[in-house]
């Protein structure tokens, strides 16, 4: 397993390569540059702004001062946060998404494998068909509409929780329930369908009719055996919500990374883009790299070599 884990972290440097190369070109490729928001810059001070951050050098000494930089680990400056460097912009940031993302997680987890495994032993009751409901009106609505539509009883109408910021405990309820719904219900339907193909099995009806009770059968050899799917899911959402918090993070003024991002490609700080899209890269990478090691860890007929 550690030479597997090593070649898996070897590869990924070119698919580092690969998202930072294209995501450069991209960039690049657009029309407009940084300062076209500041519409009442003259000419001269333009080119100065240019000069300095050398952008009016060809794409291919750009590229290749990025590719160096890179390489040190230097991600450049922000252009929009006082030229700052990119790092320190994502370490400030980065602690308020870890936790809106790890909170959200928990949730997402802790109610999806719950109610999946209800949903499974309940099949075609009432438990089931809202599952299955909410899994399509929530895989339907944007996220933004869900911190909406929680934001309207919780804080305009009964005045519980604040609708947004960031400081307190309170803070964090209403972002990390908006971002856990939707991987909540994808967990509960992956849950549901490995569970119940689990229980076909032979030695699932031999565990009952041994005298052992549905519950203990179902927590102790159904759910066990169903985890695979169950783990790719959850390795997926992880990902998904330590990249995708930007829209939450915007909608509640929450100061993360994904909000940082998402002001950085309005402004076109070329550095701050870059440096958040090989961030994420790094990230998914890991997880997906965790998440196959918990293969072998749940299923000991998986074995790396």
């Amino acid at each position: 397993m550690l030479r597997y884990t090593v070649q898996r972290l070897f590869w990924m440097v070119p698919v580092l390569f690969g998202v930072g190369t294209i995501t450069f070109l991209l960039m690049h490729a657009v029309p407009g540059g940084p300062w076209d928001e500041k519409k009442n810059l003259p000419p001269h001070v333009v080119a100065n702004l240019n000069h300095r951050y050398d952008l009016d050098e060809p794409l291919w000494a750009q590229y290749g001062k990025f590719l160096g930089s890179a390489v040190r680990g230097d991600l450049g400056i922000s252009y929009t946060n006082q030229d700052r460097d990119v790092v320190e912009v994502i370490r400030q940031g980065l602690p308020a998404t870890m936790i809106l993302a790890g909170l959200a997680f928990l949730i997402a987890v802790g109610a999806g494998i719950p109610l999946g495994v209800m949903a499974a032993a309940r099949k075609h009751s009432a438990i089931d068909f809202a599952s299955i409901a909410l899994a399509t009106v929530f895989a339907s609505v944007p996220g933004f509409i869900l911190g909406i539509l929680l934001v309207m009883p919780f804080s305009v109408a009964w005045h519980l929780l604040p609708s947004g910021g960031w400081g307190s405990p309170s803070h964090v309820v209403l972002p990390a329930l908006a971002l856990s719904l939707l991987p909540m219900t994808f967990i509960a339907r992956i849950t549901r369908s490995s569970v119940l193909e689990v229980v076909e099995q032979d030695y699932v009806r031999t565990a009952l009719a041994k005298g052992m009770t549905p519950s203990v059968v179902r927590f102790r050899h159904v759910l066990r055996n169903a985890l695979v799917p169950i783990v790719t899911i959850i390795g997926a959402e992880a990902g998904a919500l330590l990249t995708g918090t930007f829209i939450i993070e915007t909608v509640f003024s929450v100061p993360g990374i994904g909000r940082l991002l998402v002001q950085g490609i309005m402004q076109r700080d070329y550095g701050l883009i870059t440096g958040m899209v090989l961030f994420y890269a790094v990230v998914i990478t890991v997880v997906n790299l965790i998440t196959d090691l918990l293969y072998a860890a749940v299923d000991p007929r998986i074995r790396y070599s």
